[in-house]
């Protein structure tokens, strides 16, 4: 699997006619599931809440940055 930041790189250095602020909202995107993924991993169960919870954690700890 590919980081976030590799995805993008890729694209912007192969892809002559590609949309810049689309391929940034994807990659953002698709860091965040990364990270809620690693810390739902780092919680050592495969309970299905502690998705949730790993979200969560997403959020108090990302989305007070952005604002």
């Amino acid at each position: 699997m590919k980081t976030a930041v590799e995805w993008l790189a890729e694209h912007l250095c192969n892809e002559p006619n590609f949309d810049y602020w689309k391929a940034v909202e994807q990659a953002k995107e698709m860091e965040k599931q990364q990270i809620i993924k690693a810390v739902y991993d780092s919680m050592g169960t495969n309970f299905d809440p502690n998705m949730g919870r790993a979200e969560q954690y997403y959020n108090e700890t990302f989305k007070q940055q952005e604002q």
